[in-house]
């Protein structure tokens, strides 16, 4: 499995009633396949898996395979409080023709490294896939160690890990430890270029769901072209809208005002997240016209 390029987190679009359309997201699709991203991500939390129930999740895994697969690569997240339906999950999405699983930790119940360890284990061996980590303890709670990571040495599918720590520390240790183990990918937004500049070549990031060209524009830069003059050119002008979105809080409800602005609206995010208000919206035009203005 090659997890190079940019992997979309797609969102799922609601209506008002809080239903999935999935008329527009089969627009998201087409519409991402278009801009030149390399791997789409159903089920992740810029797609409030979440906030959906499972026959939801398994409903959207059948509905994105029947319209995207044999056009782009297709990777499936599983992640759920316990280990069963995460095995029920990625079996689906395993016979729905998915091409890989991202996997975290179990959310709010906190597991221990070792139950970490076993419940990674269990899902490599039901479902014999080619898996990225999904490290994302200001989520789940629970941390991957490196400790973790070593222990998966012996896993040949455990292929990838989206670190989204923060962690610069933790970023070089991955990036020089654990290099001919497992491919390093971006998931914190703002510290692309760090990550391109280290040796990852893959960016999982929500955004590219609105600003796909710049997120493309910039691996192609940074990782095929090894050019980090204009890598640096790129990331300083997306970097104020990284900030917002990695500092700012309401991160959904951003990505999805984000698509309404590039002209394809996917409607609000589920509750409990509420509207941004007008002044947030104003402040984050402001920040997507800039942006958009430097197009060329």
């Amino acid at each position: 499995m090659n997890f190079d390029g940019i992997w979309t987190p797609v969102v799922t679009p609601f209506a008002e009633d809080g239903s999935i359309q999935f008329e527009t997201l089969a627009k998201v699709l087409d519409t991402l396949i278009d801009q030149g991203v390399h791997g789409l991500i159903i089920g992740g939390t810029t797609g409030e898996y979440y906030a959906l129930s499972k026959d939801e999740r398994k409903r959207v895994f059948d509905v994105v395979a029947a319209h995207a697969k044999g056009r782009i690569p297709l990777m499936a997240g599983v992640n759920a409080t316990t280990t069963e339906d995460s095995l029920e999950l990625g079996q689906h999405a395993k016979a729905a023709g998915f091409d890989a699983i991202l996997v975290a930790a179990p959310y709010y119940c906190q597991p221990a490294q070792d139950e970490l360890l076993t419940h990674i284990r269990s899902v490599d061996d039901a479902l014999d896939m080619p898996i990225m980590l999904y490290n994302f303890p200001d989520r789940t709670g629970v941390p991957m160690t490196l400790e973790l990571i070593e222990a998966l040495r012996d896993r040949p599918n455990i292929q990838a890990i989206k670190e989204s720590t923060g962690s610069i520390e933790r970023m070089h240790a991955l990036a020089t430890e654990f290099s001919d183990q497992i491919q390093l990918s971006c998931g914190m937004d703002d510290q692309v270029l760090e990550f391109f500049v280290w040796g990852a070549r893959s960016w999982v990031g929500g955004a590219s769901n609105f600003l796909a060209p710049e997120h493309v524009a910039l691996y192609q830069a940074c990782v095929v072209e090894r050019d980090f003059v204009a890598g640096r050119e790129l990331a300083a002008r997306v970097l104020p809208m990284l900030n917002l979105l990695e500092q700012g809080g309401k991160f959904c409800q951003y990505i999805k005002y984000g698509c309404e602005l590039a002209g394809l609206p996917v409607g609000p995010a589920r509750r409990p997240l509420l509207p941004l208000n007008e002044a947030e919206k104003a402040a984050f035009k402001r920040t997507y016209d800039a942006l958009v203005a430097q197009r060329g």
